[in-house]
């Protein structure tokens, strides 16, 4: 039986440095991608590039954040790795399936860069957002806790400075959940998984990305249903837009000495 690659390999490459000598042979971990299919009831539905980590929380993130089924609609995940890469299989109940028959068409092939690929018709790529339920003021000194914590949470990032991360903060601040993949959408959608299989609510804490903030990280959030998204880098205005439409606070450029509030400042204590 075949197991799933690791998300990190080490390789030999030769160094060199304009203002030193020798060159220097160096062993390098890099971060691993494979091909991660989704299958629903044992239909292909989409091929993302992702690391080979966590893949059953990112095909229900992916599910969710696709509005192809609701987390009640799942009954159940199977997996299963091939020489071509793993194969996840969604079995849907029968609501989740009518829930599916609705969603967007995709073709079959995403890449870890891309967040929109295989939307065949673009009134299908920027889509309507309903505003996420009120939440309890958050402080800022819990965003800072988080962000204070968040480099040491990142295990492959340290390792490998190539993976985005994806964090699910208490109202504390206290990271609960960390996930991390080569690709930002991958990241999240491993997250909202993840928060969905632990019974937790996301209305009780906040996201942080550690990527740029564009608009579909807005749309996953606000699906997700944070309140709150803090992004290490900046936003696009478009994503600024969207967390308005959505009601989300939207914090990004954040680092541990401050950062930039857009939108949704009720949600920020003052």
């Amino acid at each position: 039986m075949l197991t799933l690659p690791p998300a990190v390999e080490t390789r030999t490459g030769l160094q060199w440095r304009r203002a030193a000598a020798p060159d220097l042979v160096l062993e390098r971990p890099l971060a691993e991608e494979a091909a991660v299919g989704i299958l629903y009831d044992g239909r292909p539905h989409a091929v993302l590039m992702a690391t080979p980590e966590d893949v059953e929380d990112l095909a229900i993130g992916f599910t969710l954040s696709e509005r192809i089924a609701g987390a009640d609609q799942i009954a159940g995940v199977g997996l299963e790795v091939l020489e071509a890469g793993v194969q996840v299989d969604i079995r849907l109940t029968p609501e989740g399936r009518k829930s599916k028959a609705r969603s967007r068409v995709r073709s079959m092939e995403g890449r870890s860069s891309c967040g929109l690929c295989g939307v065949e018709r673009l009134s299908a790529a920027v889509r309507p957002l309903g505003a996420v339920a009120a939440s309890k003021p958050l402080s800022r000194r819990a965003i800072e806790a988080a962000l204070d914590a968040l480099d040491d949470a990142q295990t492959l990032g340290r390792l490998t400075r190539a993976m985005h991360a994806a964090a699910f903060a208490g109202p504390e601040g206290e990271l609960l959940i960390v996930r991390e993949d080569v690709g930002r959408h991958n990241a999240l959608d491993k997250l909202i998984g993840a928060v969905s299989r632990a019974g937790l609510d996301p209305g009780e804490g906040f996201c942080l990305i550690t990527s740029r903030c564009s608009y579909e990280m807005v749309d996953k959030a606000a699906v997700a249903g944070f309140p709150v998204l803090v992004a290490i880098s900046a936003p696009t205005a478009l994503a600024i837009r969207k967390a308005q439409e959505a009601n989300i606070a939207l914090i990004a450029l954040a680092r541990a000495d401050g950062a930039v509030l857009f939108t949704g400042g009720e949600r920020i204590a003052p």
